[in-house]
């Protein structure tokens, strides 16, 4: 897909990002999935193509990177192109819409209840011959999202047993059904105490760095509003969108004294509080006003 030269939303060019982290944490494709989901789901409106590179190269990126970017999340569902003269627009698609809902729960969302728990794991066994590693990316990816840890090759766990819907439709997809084995049940004797499953499944020191390397980012210091606030909303964002991967939210009674619970949070609030400010001087990049 080829787009065409699009006008500049105005005729001033984004101020420098705060710093250009997120340039090598994240393609460009996926960091827009990210602009999309913060800063163009929540309006319903289609968004031009200059405003989608207005904030993709203040955040570093270059310009063909960041046409490429947007050509790529087309051909790939999320977004839809429209004419309107010499500009290209972009809506969301339904798929769009849909992954947006469940991200926003996943990651954002206050009603995951981490103070309360009946003790029951989900635990899946779904063994991936060594040779598929396709799937088998594929299957960790998608597992490690949905909250799952891995103590042992093959076993999967979590806590949140609620998510055997969205395991059973991964392993349907990679056509692992016939050689997977699960079920819901508390820990029993013989065998590891619920710590020692916890340390096995998740490495959450290594999320408890990246929530203090976060904090220091981000809650240390006060960013100008504009550019500079936007930019910085957007590179949290995008930083809280991955934290799945690496911390499943579990249930507080599993976490005795874990400082990433305290530290997830901060950093959500700290997302909230930017969002009103960040988001209006988005509508005047897009012309939302």
């Amino acid at each position: 897909m080829t787009l065409m030269s699009d006008s500049k939303p105005s005729d001033s060019k984004p101020e420098s990002t705060p710093d250009k982290e997120v340039a090598s944490t994240g393609s460009a494709r996926s960091v827009l999935v990210t602009v999309l989901g913060e800063l163009v789901e929540p309006y319903g409106q289609p968004v031009r193509t200059a405003a989608l590179l207005y904030v993709l190269k203040g955040l570093g990126y270059g310009e063909h990177a960041a046409r490429q970017a947007i050509a790529r999340t087309g051909s790939a569902g999320l977004i839809a192109a429209d004419r309107n003269g010499r500009e290209t627009q972009w809506t969301l698609t339904d798929k769009a819409h849909r992954l947006f809902t469940e991200g926003e729960l996943r990651v954002f969302s206050t009603d995951v209840d981490t103070t309360q728990w009946d003790g029951r794991w989900l635990v899946v066994n779904v063994p991936i011959p060594e040779s598929h590693r396709s799937t088998r990316k594929k299957l960790y990816a998608a597992l490690r999202w949905a909250g799952f840890g891995n103590p042992t090759p093959g076993v999967w766990v979590t806590p949140h047993v609620d998510r055997a819907a969205e395991a059973e439709r991964t392993i349907e997809s990679l056509g692992l059904t016939a050689n997977t084995v699960s079920f819901v049940g508390t820990l029993a004797v013989p065998g590891i105490p619920e710590n020692e499953l916890v340390r096995r499944s998740w490495d959450l020191e290594a999320a408890e760095k990246e929530y203090d390397e976060l904090l220091d980012r981000f809650d240390a210091r006060t960013f100008e509003p504009g550019d500079e606030l936007l930019f910085a909303h957007l590179q949290l964002a995008d930083a809280l969108r991955r934290m799945p991967y690496m911390d499943p939210r579990l249930p507080e009674v599993l976490l005795p004294d874990w400082r990433g619970l305290k530290a997830a949070r901060r950093l959500r609030d700290l997302r909230a509080e930017w969002t009103p400010t960040a988001h209006a001087h988005w509508r005047r990049i897009a012309g939302l006003d």
